[in-house]
């Protein structure tokens, strides 16, 4: 099914509004292929690759990105699935650059919760027309992704933060605001979470406040992301080094991204 087929006109704009939704089944024709990805991935991690638990918490919360142009399963998922036409779709772009893969993977008994956060502060790129598809290819209900509507219009971007050691990502603190709690003011904040199938995806805005509870059920919890860019986003610069990285990339603040590094995969 083409993505126009399943996303409503409802859905753009709850998309426009929230900054966030469900979109059910985007990836189903694409789960088994994404679970030999996943599990290539974290058989060859790249040089990104990160465990998020320290010394004696139990579990383990795997993550790496930017892989998906050494992954097969990936890039088949990249150029093939549906994800392009519904970042289109959602983002009213005309066209979509891919940005870059991102795998979570919590195994059974991994209380950590993801912390609260939004991406486009950790990312050299801006612009109104982004979007992320977090996609589990495994049964989730409590280990599902938690999105605080709105949080994409807020005045001012959240501190991002190292997950491990919670510490400041870029020196300059007072560009930011603090990492809010939605779980201690839930009259402030509407968090919008989901129970989800393997396939279906939550399609969100780079500036959307999200985070994720631990998995302390006895199966494993595995994610797909894809990021990928509308017809406005540009490069800009960040107080620090970002995340990813992508070193050497010669870009100039204002700039498209370079299309041979992150490629147009719609219209393909």
């Amino acid at each position: 099914m083409t993505a126009a087929g399943l996303i409503s006109t409802e859905q753009v704009e709850a998309f426009q509004r929230d900054g966030v939704v469900l979109v059910k089944g985007l990836f189903a024709d694409w789960v088994d292929t994404i679970r030999v990805g996943i599990e290539r991935n974290m058989a060859e991690p790249g040089p990104y690759a990160a465990e998020n638990l320290k010394q004696g918490e139990a579990g383990r919360f795997f993550d790496d990105y930017c892989n998906w142009t050494r992954i097969p399963e990936f890039e088949a998922v990249v150029r093939n699935s549906p994800a392009a036409e519904a970042a289109a779709i959602l983002t009213r772009s005309r066209s979509v650059q891919m940005f870059h893969d991102h795998v979570l993977v919590k195994e059974p008994g991994t209380s950590k919760p993801t912390p609260w956060h939004q991406d486009s502060p950790y990312y050299f790129v801006e612009g109104e027309q982004t979007v992320s598809f977090w996609s589990p290819v495994d049964p989730v209900t409590d280990a599902s992704l938690r999105c605080v509507a709105g949080s994409h219009r807020w005045d001012k971007p959240v501190l991002p933060t190292r997950w491990l050691s919670q510490e400041n990502f870029y020196p300059d603190a007072d560009a930011y605001m603090p990492v809010p709690d939605p779980d201690a003011e839930p009259d402030r904040y509407r968090v919008l979470e989901w129970p989800m199938q393997p396939g279906d995806a939550v399609a969100f805005n780079f500036r959307i406040l999200h985070g994720a509870r631990g998995n302390n059920t006895t199966a494993r919890r595995r994610a797909f992301s894809l990021r990928l860019l509308g017809d406005d986003a540009r490069y800009v610069n960040r107080p620090g080094p970002t995340s990813p990285p992508f070193p050497g990339h010669g870009m100039i603040p204002g700039q498209k991204l370079r299309e041979d590094w992150f490629p147009t995969v719609y219209p393909a």
